[in-house]
């Protein structure tokens, strides 16, 4: 029998950071295909965003949804997945990390790589 010195450390989760769930109605197709109009999302805080996340935001006092394109030096660059149809970081430019108010959770996108 193993003594307990030897047996391996377990990574316990952070619990220090308080996450929220957020349930959202997709409105518009600037996401199409991957989120169509009406659809449920679920969103989480408190999660850093990484490039290929799909993210919830404001902007000019509005909620929007897009995908993280670039991040770099606390700013993110963000797109729609339907160009033609998105307001997005090529309309208004880079933004502060700190306007995204969290990260998708569900349903489970499988990350697409930008052009």
């Amino acid at each position: 029998m193993k003594s307990a010195r030897s047996l391996p450390k377990l990574n316990k989760p952070n619990l220090t950071i308080p996450v929220r769930l957020q349930l959202r109605s997709i409105r518009g197709g600037s996401m199409l295909p991957t989120l169509r109009e009406g659809q449920l999302v679920l969103f989480a805080s408190g999660r850093p965003a990484k490039v290929g996340d799909i993210v919830m935001f404001r902007h000019n006092g509005v909620e929007k949804i897009k995908r993280v394109a670039r991040v770099e030096g606390g700013r993110v660059y963000l797109l729609g997945d339907n160009p033609d149809a998105s307001t997005d970081s090529r309309h208004f430019g880079w933004l502060g990390v700190e306007v995204i108010r969290g990260v998708l959770l569900w349903p489970r996108i499988r990350r697409t790589f930008l052009q």
